[in-house]
């Protein structure tokens, strides 16, 4: 079963066990009722924001979605082990981002770390996005461009950002060859 299959069926049964109906999840996850049937049904893997709005509403964290196992203990991430990635697509299903998850087994989590590799993405046509919560992203390798609200920041290797996801927040890579990030992602339930 494809990762996108995997979120779909965490959704559905989060969303039957609350006794909440398609209607209901999409109204207060505010998400199209054919974007959250599209997500329960098929192998499409949404961009982050809608799925911390859909998290919010089952009072699940994020990471919920991407767990295989839990554990209460800490949780140790091996650089040969973090090889399985995830290709979020934005709102308009491009898909320019790989998140490696690097806490997918820690359960009770409230934060989300990720390492984000940026493929080069020349297109510049894009949709802000925003949820609850806060985000903190180091750049690896490469810079990439955040719009923040009205204004622009350029991060290159070894800068850092960190800032309230509720204002409306949109981040891409600035070169040709790609970049490569540490994010670490906290929504509140």
């Amino acid at each position: 079963m494809t990762k996108g299959k995997l979120i779909g069926n965490k959704i559905k049964t989060l969303r039957e066990a609350k006794g909440l109906s398609v209607k209901e999840l999409s109204q207060k996850a505010k998400i199209s009722e054919e974007q959250l049937v599209t997500l329960e049904e098929s192998e499409v893997l949404p961009s982050v924001a809608p799925l911390i709005n859909i998290a919010k509403v089952l009072e699940v964290h994020l990471g919920v979605f991407f767990d295989d196992d839990n554990s209460l203990g800490p949780v140790v991430c091996r650089r040969d082990e973090s090889d399985e990635q995830v290709n979020l697509s934005s709102a308009k299903s491009k898909k320019h981002m790989n998140y490696f998850s690097l806490a997918k087994t820690k359960s009770g989590r409230h934060m989300e770390p990720y390492i984000i590799n940026f493929e080069a993405c020349t297109e510049k046509d894009f949709i802000m996005s925003s949820h609850e919560g806060e985000e903190f992203i180091f750049v690896l390798e490469g810079a990439i461009v955040i719009t923040y609200g009205e204004n622009t920041y350029t991060l290159f290797a070894g800068d850092s950002i960190y800032y309230d996801s509720i204002v409306e927040h949109h981040v891409e890579c600035d070169c040709e060859i790609g970049a490569k990030v540490l994010a670490v992602v906290y929504s509140p339930m």
